[in-house]
């Protein structure tokens, strides 16, 4: 199935991105959205766009070779005030587009792991230079920590009974491939819902906890005000309730109830905070997911970059309360 960036259109247009925007694409995928983005910016337009995986990066290298406009970091985008320190473009970007979740070239390709439905090697890492593949992190977790991981990130009611059929298929035999673990999964699985493969939540669970998945999540949204000017503009689309639940926490103006001592005279207006939301969430209508079925998971929130309270557009520009 060729790459089919969901949400296209709502996500880019959230920016509310003019000629001449400074913008960052922090999860380039197959280029999608950075396409439309740099319709929108024109000829004076700056994109940076950010990419963990090693074959993504390599395909926007070629894409825009001949593009002045555009840079291409190869990094997680925990990473991203660091990358954007370096470009010097702390408190400056317009516009910040994050797509989370794993791409349909990384599902589509049997050898990357991610997918039930074909078998190949059971890798599952987004950067396929870093970090452990789910096969070696299968092997070394315990039976308490897999059901854990499957209960949490899979939201999977039936992961006591998974982990421990994983945990004893393993004790026999290495398990190396995916299709050997959706046995195992399907197996195990007691009650299958109608067109829902019983390894999905299992899949998904084990790739989030590979990737740290959503630890990096947090990181970039602690960063995300640091990088944007004032007025600027965030767009996230996430694909599961634990994406989306942890960017609500975020953008939501807090409460004196958030990690505020009961017994200090502070109020909720009171507590800086650098988002405004825009809009209400948004999701796939009835002809984008006719397109592409993928869609229909996706949620899109947006938020513009206030001032706080002691702060000054001028501070912001510099960098200087980054």
């Amino acid at each position: 199935m060729s790459h089919i960036p969901v949400l296209l259109k709502p996500a880019v247009d959230a920016l509310n991105l003019s000629a001449g925007a400074r913008v960052v694409d922090a999860t380039y995928g197959r280029g999608g959205h950075s396409s439309l983005i740099l319709e929108q910016i024109g000829e004076q337009g700056e994109l940076l766009v950010m990419d963990q995986d090693p074959e993504a990066v390599l395909h926007a290298q070629q894409r825009f070779k001949d593009d002045s406009r555009v840079s291409v970091a190869s990094a997680n985008f925990a990473e991203l005030a660091r990358v954007i320190e370096q470009k010097q473009w702390s408190g400056s970007v317009d516009g910040l587009l994050l797509d989370i979740g794993v791409s349909s070239p990384q599902l589509d390709v049997a050898s990357r792991g991610f997918s039930f439905i074909q078998d190949g090697d059971l890798d599952m890492r987004m950067d396929t230079k870093n970090g452990v593949t789910a096969a070696e992190w299968l092997r070394q977790v315990t039976e308490n920590e897999l059901m854990t991981v499957i209960k949490t990130y899979g939201e999977e009611r039936y992961a006591k009974r998974i982990a421990k059929a994983i945990v004893l298929a393993r004790a026999s035999e290495t398990i190396s491939t995916t299709g050997r673990l959706a046995e195992i999964v399907k197996v195990a699985h007691p009650r299958w819902e109608r067109h829902h493969h019983p390894a999905t939540r299992t899949f998904q669970a084990i790739r989030i906890a590979v990737n740290g998945e959503l630890d990096a999540l947090r990181k970039v949204l602690d960063q995300a005000a640091s990088v944007l000017k004032i007025g600027g503009r965030l767009s996230v689309i996430s694909f599961h309730s634990l994406e989306d639940r942890i960017v609500k926490h975020h953008l939501r103006k807090p409460s004196a109830n958030d990690d505020i001592p009961r017994h200090l005279p502070i109020q909720p207006k009171e507590i800086p905070h650098p988002w405004r939301v825009i809009g209400k969430l948004t999701k796939a209508d009835e002809s984008e997911l006719r397109e592409n079925p993928r869609s229909r998971s996706a949620v899109l929130r947006v938020a513009e970059r206030v001032l706080m309270p002691g702060e000054s557009d001028v501070e912001v520009a510099d960098g200087r309360l980054s």
